[in-house]
């Protein structure tokens, strides 16, 4: 149905960018300046309560109402760690699911979002558990708008504001970056979402052509990388992308996204015990990053069981990521360990909807 319709559509309003809500406002007989309102509505830290908080005639609103839905997505598992993390499993309109997660910022009025920006991934790295469950199709830009909005509700009803978001859930946003850069504009844009550019990251597993796209788009977002080796062989073996461009080539790309952004790059390293944690490893890394404004992030790594290619990753040991973490910093990498969060739930990406997708097949 085109969105030209009077009746109701197969999308819900979210999906909307600008320029389409202010079409169907003039094919309806509206004034389309009422359509920067409507998305600023719908991207608001508290949503509108009672019809006097709406900005444009009840008779449009009504209208809005009766031709598209407000959601398509729905909560229908909710985990919340003892320190606060709560992870949301997703409902999509085809029945696909999909998770977000908000987590505790330091102070205790802010929180740190991370969404998802595919139903699955195709990447196949050997120790993550979204991958275990396949692809299945990139997700809209209305669908992650919609896991913004449920991740500041859950914000607000502990009583904190949604200060930084990350596309670090489900999937590769380089490979749906068309719509992950149409709800970031909506998001981030000061005339709607106003969230900021500078509160946002994508991470990608160093898809190169993505990461110059994304710099071409000049929103002014921050790039995180997911390298987890310093070395092309370790990384191939557990990235399969690393057999298609090397770390010289990710971080040469990374390279030119910082200089045309003024960002620092954040290199995201998850270190698995015996694999990639070894004291030469993180000089290998050190000598990588010389002479680049680049930080380290050192990711403690939750089991996600039996892999891909049959192998059971354990995480690094207290003691090892210590010396790790060390040895980068004394041969002058700015490096720090990522606090653990919610390790008494499904706290890595795709293991609740993993164990969710389990149970249904059992039942």
């Amino acid at each position: 149905m085109s969105i030209g319709s009077t009746q109701a559509t197969s999308r819900p309003l979210p999906d909307l960018s600008v320029a389409e809500l202010r079409a169907w406002m003039q094919s309806n007989g509206f004034n389309g300046v009422h359509a920067p309102r409507v998305v600023r509505s719908l991207l608001a830290t508290k949503e509108p309560e009672n019809r006097a908080d709406f900005l444009w005639p009840e008779k449009l609103n009504a209208r809005l109402m009766a031709a598209f839905a407000p959601e398509s997505t729905a909560v229908v598992q909710r985990q919340v760690s003892a320190d606060g993390t709560t992870k949301l499993l997703l409902r999509l309109h085809d029945q696909r699911s999909v998770e977000s997660v908000l987590m505790h910022d330091y102070r205790g009025d802010r929180a740190a979002g991370c969404i998802s920006s595919q139903a699955g991934c195709a990447m196949g790295c050997d120790f993550c558990a979204t991958t275990q469950t396949g692809f299945e199709r990139n997700l809209t830009s209305g669908e992650i708008i919609e896991q913004f909005r449920h991740l500041r509700r859950e914000a607000r009803a502990a009583d904190r504001v949604l200060r930084t978001l990350v596309f670090m859930g489900m999937g590769e946003p380089m490979l749906n970056l068309k719509n992950v850069l149409a709800a970031i504009e909506r998001i981030a844009d000061p005339r709607l979402g106003a969230f900021g550019w500078r509160q946002i990251t994508i991470s990608t597993v160093g898809i190169v052509p993505g990461i110059d796209e994304l710099r071409e788009a000049n929103l002014g977002v921050q790039l995180a990388i997911s390298l987890h080796a310093p070395d092309d062989a370790t990384r191939a073996d557990l990235l399969p992308l690393g057999r298609r461009f090397s770390v010289n080539e990710v971080l040469a790309a990374a390279d030119r996204h910082q200089a045309a952004s003024g960002r620092i790059t954040t290199i995201q390293y998850c270190l698995l015990a015996g694999v990639n944690d070894s004291p030469a490893q993180a000089r290998d890394l050190a000598r990588l990053l010389a002479g680049r404004r680049m930080h380290v992030n050192l990711l403690r790594y939750n089991p996600a069981g039996i892999s891909l290619r049959g192998r059971i990753y354990e995480p690094s040991s207290p003691a090892r990521t210590e010396a790790f973490l060390s040895e980068l910093r004394a041969h002058g990498t700015v490096a720090h360990l990522r606090r653990a969060r919610g390790q008494d739930i499904d706290a890595a990406c795709g293991q609740l909807r993993k164990r969710q997708a389990a149970q249904s097949s059992s039942a």
